[in-house]
């Protein structure tokens, strides 16, 4: 095929202006990202020559090879993995649809560093060799394909890129970086040897680089046409915990994650028994921009006998546990396990309730530290809450880890056990409420026969909240209740003159109650004198085991049916305008207000604006 000259995605244009405009924060990390995604090729060679050992064709021992070339200005890349066709070079080197670059496109802002952390989360460090290079030469062949159907591409990571057919004997990928002039400090062998040594180390195949030796004659250092491993070739998770210090366990995290930021713990540990495997899990300090699609793969790295096997083995770990990261290393595995044999398996199952376990550990032990559980929470703690209603067995660890708002502060720092130990005498039931937002949870009706008597609610503002509590019906015990649902029953905290006070109001409201039931028929199931209400006029309440009208509100949003259901109206008889009911030659329009008003304080929105509006304006008038 003669040259081509092809256009770069639109997004990846931008990417690459953003990348020559110094994106990165540290430059050094294009040789990490590079030799990554060859260590990456040459495991997926492994992996398929377990079906096909004539892809290893007549070079079956596997490296990454590091050369410069300080006349020439370049940095070359070469392994002796899988490779790619034509079509593939195209494919993947000319767009990131794949990796999810428009969602990143849309979240890039004007913070440099915030921006480079998002590359890694997208995955698309190759082009992060532009960070140096002003020009990039890819050379491949694909394992298996004979060495007429090489090829070659090219691109000054402008606008476009050329692609042409090569003959190329040898399979694998080299990539070669033409180094700018302001970035000619990494053609140094001590340089290029530091960067692999810190951040490709655990690299499980030999990072390879010419022997350099001092010439006392030339009074200079001369390159051997020798190779030499630079890495200690020995993956990270197989080696003592006692020889791994924190910053080589942070530089792996990174590696494997593509994150910038440090994790903010893990753990490593051998696992024996009927199942024998290493883990070695990440909780990372911040959340993924695509968290909350469940579709998407997601996982940890899975490796049998150190081989790798594949990128994203979501069957080790639970979907609301979907954003840890790291790797598990199975002694007992077949090397050709497939993505339906795990969900079969066994003992993946039994390594998926193991890590499970672990990362509940983990966050137990990192909630002692409030500052930093804050921040993990505020990451992922929503979805942390999706496991309550996914992992049954683990109910009451996953309850102890939840925090919430309150009414007594600000923060989302009380937990179940904190709200428990701080109960008045006589309280019977742990009260929350939820809403779309903290402040119309705080300012929500509903609370105010509770602020008045002192009783602590938890304000509760997650999308999930509703859903995940509907399977945590109580907490140690405690029954955990809604103050929006049922009809409001405080037990000894509500003395008997307010109860028979509020039996003698509904006697004598009778009829005026009577009345709004009939003009509110077609949006209330029911009309009743309220106890929980002090300074507003109403509120509404649904039953016991139904949906709230926020979760209800959520659903349709979303496209979903939610249950047809009319909430209760509950009215406050001592309160101005519902006493202006009595006789009112304006009672159907004051009955209407009084209902809306009352879906708009939880944060709802009348069915005929409109005709609210002319309501209100009517009585105004």
């Amino acid at each position: 095929m003669s040259k081509q000259t092809l256009s770069f995605q639109a997004e990846v244009a931008q990417l690459l202006h953003l990348v020559t405009h110094s994106l990165y924060s540290n430059p050094e990390i294009f040789l990490r990202e590079l030799v990554s995604n060859a260590s990456d090729a040459c495991d997926k060679l492994r992996f398929e020559a377990l079906n096909n050992a004539a892809l290893f064709e007549d070079a079956p021992n596997l490296d990454v090879r590091v050369a410069f070339d300080k006349d020439a200005k370049t940095i070359t890349i070469t392994d002796n993995g899988i490779g790619m066709s034509q079509a593939e070079a195209v494919e993947h080197l000319g767009t990131i649809a794949k990796s999810g670059t428009r969602d990143f496109m849309s979240h890039l802002s004007g913070d440099q560093k915030k921006d480079a952390q998002l590359i890694g989360q997208f995955g698309v460090g190759f082009y992060s060799g532009f960070i140096v290079a002003d020009r990039i030469v890819v050379e491949s062949r694909r394992a298996g394909l004979p060495a007429a159907e090489g090829v070659r591409w090219t691109s000054g990571g402008t606008g476009d890129f050329e692609v042409e057919t090569i003959e190329r004997a040898a399979r694998g990928t080299t990539i070669t970086l033409h180094i700018r002039e302001d970035k000619t400090e990494f053609l140094s062998h001590w340089k290029l040897k530091s960067l692999i040594t810190k951040y490709s180390d655990h690299i499980s195949l030999p990072i390879l680089m010419q022997k350099e030796e001092w010439d006392a004659e030339k009074s200079e250092y001369i390159t051997r046409d020798e190779w030499e491993p630079v890495n200690s070739a020995n993956a990270l998770w197989a080696r003592s915990k006692k020889d791994i210090s924190d910053e080589q366990y942070a530089e792996f995290y990174k590696n494997i994650s593509y994150d910038q930021a440090d994790p903010l713990a893990w753990s490593h540990n051998r696992v024996e028994g009927s199942t024998e495997y290493t883990q070695l899990l990440y909780i990372p300090s911040k959340a993924p921009m695509d968290l909350w699609n469940r579709d998407r793969k997601a996982g940890i790295k899975l490796y049998v006998r150190r081989v790798f096997i594949m990128d994203e083995a979501e069957s080790l770990m639970p979907a609301y546990l979907r954003w840890v990261k790291g790797v598990v290393d199975s002694a007992d595995l077949p090397l050709n396990v497939s993505r339906e044999l795990l969900q079969e398996s066994r003992d993946v199952k039994a390594i998926r309730e193991g890590n499970t376990r672990r990362v509940l550990t983990m966050l137990d032990d990192l909630s002692k530290d409030a500052d930093k559980y804050a921040a993990f929470y505020a990451e992922f703690g929503a979805v942390l809450k999706e496991g309550l209603g996914e992992d049954f067995s683990n109910r009451d660890k996953l309850a102890k880890l939840l925090r919430f708002a309150s009414t007594t502060g600000d923060a989302v720092t009380v937990s179940l056990a904190d709200y428990k130990a701080r109960m008045k005498d006589g309280q019977k039931a742990v009260y929350y409420i939820t809403a779309d937002t903290l402040a119309a949870a705080r300012n929500s009706p509903q609370l105010e026969l509770f602020r008045k008597k002192g009783i602590e609610v938890l304000l509760m503002t997650d999308r999930v909240d509703e859903w995940a509590l509907s399977f945590l019906p109580e907490f140690d015990g405690t029954p955990l209740q809604s103050v929006a649902k049922g009809a409001v029953d405080l037990g000894e905290l509500q003395d008997e003159e307010e109860k028979k006070a509020a039996e003698q109001a509904a006697e004598s409201f009778k009829p005026v109650l009577d009345k709004l039931k009939e003009t509110l028929k077609d949006k209330a199931s029911d009309v009743r004198v309220t106890t929980r209400l002090v300074d507003s006029a109403a509120c509404l309440v649904v039953g016991e085991g139904e949906l709230s009208s926020q979760l209800a509100r959520m659903l349709k949003a979303a496209g979903q049916k939610a249950p047809e259901a009319k909430p209760t109206l509950e009215v406050n008889p001592s309160h101005p305008l519902v006493r202006k009911l009595d006789g009112s030659a304006h009672f159907d329009d004051l009955a209407h207000i009084l209902f809306d008003q009352a879906l708009l304080a939880e944060g709802g929105l009348p069915d005929d604006p409109a005709a609210y509006v002319r309501r209100v304006n009517a009585l105004l008038a």
